[in-house]
Parts: structure tokens; C-alpha cells; sequence
């Protein structure tokens, strides 16, 4: 489960995707199935969500690993790199970016 929060000691990782909307739900299916297939087994994954804009051109994927080790030993596997070569012919550009949560927020705060 992911949890959103400055205290936490996890590795957050926000991608963003920008895409044209004829090519939104093939890249949304591809993630999807990234995700569910093979993504999500791999050794520190914590949790994923993925966001799409009203336009659909651009997709936001908001994840959160144990360790930056475990994304990066993820991203090198010869399973992820077939997949981000698919992925990379479904939209204009993407962009995986590491976060360290600076501050987070709530109703209850």
C-alpha cells in the first residue's frame, strides 16, 4: 500500500508519459500489464498508481520502492527494457524521476 508521508524511508519514483489521446488506453493497457504481469513482483516494489489528464495526453505514474536499487535493478531487466521499448513506441516521451516526499498533506492535518 502506498503511503504518501515525509517520514516514510521508501524511494518514490513519479514518471510522467505524454502521449496523443488515440495512443492513451494502448499505453494505459501496457502499463497496466506491466504492472500486473511483472512490475509488481519484483523484489522492493511497494505500490503503483497511475493518473491520466482529461485530454488523455498525458499519463502520471506515481511509484514507491524499498530501495532505489530495487527500481533501478527492475529498469535493467531484459523483460523491462523489451517493455520500455514497446512503451517508448506508444507515446512522444517519458520520464522516470526519483523523489524523496519533501512534505505531505491531509484533511486531517
Amino acid at each position: 500500500m502506498l503511503t504518501i508521508s515525509a517520514d516514510n524511508n521508501v524511494q518514490t519514483v513519479i514518471t510522467t508519459f505524454e502521449m496523443t489521446p488515440g495512443t492513451c488506453q494502448d499505453l494505459l493497457d501496457a502499463l497496466t500489464d506491466a504492472y500486473a504481469s511483472f512490475i509488481s513482483k519484483q523484489p522492493g516494489f511497494l505500490g503503483a498508481v497511475l493518473h491520466v489528464n482529461d485530454a488523455q495526453t498525458r499519463i502520471a505514474n506515481y511509484s514507491q520502492w524499498k530501495r532505489r536499487e530495487d527500481f533501478q535493478a527492475m529498469l535493467r531487466s531484459d523483460e523491462m527494457r523489451a517493455r520500455n521499448r514497446e512503451i517508448a513506441g506508444l507515446c512522444k516521451s517519458f520520464e522516470p524521476v526519483m523523489y524523496d516526499v519533501a512534505a505531505s498533506f491531509s484533511s486531517d492535518s
